[in-house]
């Protein structure tokens, strides 16, 4: 498995997800915007005074990656609901992949919560707390529209470089099926290891490929081969024990189904509206 890169933070504006939604800069009445209480509404303890810091890694389209200079995204647009809910601004801080699964930055108190298209496992509920399910989604493998390859068998049975997102559960995924991936560091690496035919197929989350392929240029060079269905559902991750802050993502999240702002913001990020995709039951 390719090693990752250093700790490696970038503070980074989020960006509202759509023009009806105003994200407040206000804080509690406790607070003073940085040197105040880190109280905010509903009794949740945040780790800075007037905001609440998301963990992610970027790029990571259509839940997060910078446009125009901003990062946005479908997990960008659902928490800024929660930070609404709560008085506070988002704040976005890059990390490695590899400290989600650990929580690092949870603990260390760098970051309130993690949200980045994450699979929620047994494994990784060791060690962080995970918000209910917010996505259902499926892996997609990738390849050149001229390389006779139609199923993840196929990759196998014929032997093809095959490449995958380090530390994923795609990447997971395809070496219990007994193969050995290429590991890079990003989707955009993975993307451009295809095109520049270091690997011949990728396996990576299919909404990534949907993005991918939402381009002209790569519509017209890459096919989906085969969409393989893991049984996955994203969720966001808190500190384990911070249930304040779980329950207040929970109810962000219920309210935005209930009201309609959950299916625009599908529509607007990942595609036409898949209600298997968007309705994972509950955890």
């Amino acid at each position: 498995m390719k090693t990752l890169p250093g700790r490696r933070t970038r503070m980074l504006a989020a960006t509202t997800a759509t023009a009806g939604l105003v994200l407040l800069t206000a804080c509690t009445s406790s607070d003073d915007g940085g040197s105040g209480s880190t109280t905010a509404a509903g009794g949740v303890e945040l780790v800075k005074a007037g905001q609440l810091t998301t963990c992610t890694h970027l790029p990571y389209p259509p839940f997060q990656s910078e446009i125009d200079g901003k990062v946005q995204g479908f997990d960008v647009a659902l928490i800024d609901l929660v930070a609404e809910d709560l008085g506070v601004k988002q704040e976005i801080v890059d990390t490695p992949f590899e400290n989600f699964k650990t929580g690092a930055f949870l603990n260390s108190g760098e970051c309130d919560l993690a949200a980045a298209g994450m699979t929620i496992t047994e494994e990784r509920k060791k060690n962080v707390g995970f918000s209910d399910p917010y996505f259902n989604a499926t892996q997609a493998v990738l390849v050149g529209k001229d390389s006779g390859v139609t199923s993840l068998a196929d990759v196998k049975s014929e032997n093809v470089k095959l490449g995958a997102q380090a530390q994923t559960t795609g990447e997971d995924h395809v070496k219990k099926e007994g193969l050995d991936p290429v590991s890079f560091e990003s989707s955009d690496a993975v993307l451009n290891g295809l095109r520049t035919g270091q690997v011949k197929a990728v396996v990576i989350d299919y909404p990534v490929v949907q993005g991918w392929l939402k381009d002209r240029a790569n519509a017209d060079a890459f096919e989906v081969a085969e969409q393989i269905d893991t049984g996955e559902e994203y969720g966001v991750t808190v500190k384990k024990g911070n249930t304040a802050l779980r329950e207040a993502i929970n109810k962000a999240l219920a309210d935005a189904r209930a009201d309609g702002t959950y299916k625009k913001l599908y529509e607007r990020w990942i595609g036409p509206y898949d209600e298997s995709a968007a309705s994972p039951a509950a955890s």
